[in-house]
């Protein structure tokens, strides 16, 4: 049987691209080369595209080849481009292991809907809306998901500090990870929160702070056939979760750790893995996605934010709680093809 040529898109533009070149050689590791035949397609941080025969190594500065998606269905696929000549590799599936900006947001599976190439995890509309944490919010909230109590400053707006409850946190509506989240105790602070945040984003999120225990459960399907991994928590010794922002994630964070199953009663994983589906589903994700929730001291359930390609680096919470159900990475892609080929032929 010929092996499924897969595209795996990596890198990109946003500030999570190191994120992401570590996410992909996880998945370079995990992947059943009986399988798949990989294309490896790295996205610088300037935004050029470059064909590598793996994500490690100097792809960025000379290991690789120049790329383009064709955007002409009759290829479905790439063109490999050489000295004003180019030559098109098909591609049956992508992966797109792409975070944040250009990654999460639309703008990529906008271009491989016009590709015309099957590609893993949610579609346009869906990664659109769970990008936009006040779109999340206001969607989950329509349909009886309890989301904090938050204001939206859009470009060029601002807000009386007065008007608010301390602690808030200040976050940029669209953008992932941590990125630019500050936590404010006081009117002063505020401003300078703002500030930080509109260097991610024009439009800001403020929100106030939960008090609870800040839940992920990972999820992995389409429609009402959901599966999901065993919940984690994040135990905090101080501040609020940043890893990614860290010098060497890999060897632990300075300020938390995971417990994988969360240490938490049997009522309360069952509330947040069923919040976590309809929460899901309400945003219409498909594939995968992480759904983070805060659990209270009173054992309800908030809306924190949804990841809808979530980090598969070798720190990262969504491999991990799949692994801690019995899925290892390796498993989860086959699932993702095989969902993403299965959606392509109703």
């Amino acid at each position: 049987m010929d092996k499924l040529k897969i595209g795996i898109m990596f890198g990109g533009c946003s500030e999570e691209h190191p994120v992401s070149v570590k996410s992909v050689r996880e998945v370079a590791r995990a992947l059943d080369t009986s399988k798949y035949e990989p294309f490896y397609i790295g996205i610088t941080q300037s935004g050029a595209w470059r064909l590598c025969d793996s994500p490690d190594g100097d792809w960025e500065n000379g290991d690789s080849r120049p790329v383009v998606l064709s955007t002409d269905r009759r290829v479905r696929g790439l063109l490999v481009l050489d000295e004003g000549k180019y030559e098109t590799t098909s591609l049956d599936v992508v992966l797109p292991v792409l975070h944040g900006k250009f990654g999460e947001d639309g703008a990529v599976q906008g271009l491989l809907e016009l590709a015309g190439i099957p590609y893993v995890g949610c579609d346009i509309q869906s990664s659109v809306l769970c990008i936009d944490k006040t779109l999340a919010y206001l969607v989950a909230q329509s349909v009886g998901i309890a989301t904090p109590t938050f204001r939206t400053l859009m470009p060029g707006h601002a807000i009386d500090p007065g008007e608010l409850t301390y602690p808030v946190f200040v976050k940029p509506a669209r953008s992932g990870s941590s990125f630019g989240v500050s936590k404010v105790a006081s009117r002063d602070e505020l401003a300078g929160a703002v500030e930080e945040a509109r260097l991610y984003d024009s439009k800001v999120l403020i929100e106030q702070a939960v008090v609870g225990s800040e839940i992920g459960c990972a999820v992995l399907g389409n429609g009402a056939d959901l599966i999901t991994g065993e919940v984690d928590r994040v135990a905090l010794t101080h501040g609020f979760f940043k890893i990614h922002q860290e010098s060497s994630p890999e060897t632990g964070s300075e300020n938390s750790s995971f417990i994988v199953p969360a240490d938490i009663p049997p009522e309360s994983r069952a509330l947040v893995q069923e919040t976590a589906k309809a929460v899901y589903r309400a945003l219409g994700c498909r594939g995968l996605s992480r759904v983070d929730l805060f659990l209270k001291v009173d054992g309800t359930v908030v809306l924190n934010e949804v990841n809808t390609l979530p980090g598969l680096t070798s720190y990262s919470r969504y491999p991990r709680m799949m692994a801690a159900a019995g899925l290892p990475l390796a498993d989860v892609i086959d699932r993702l093809v095989t969902l993403t080929l299965a959606g392509k032929k109703r």
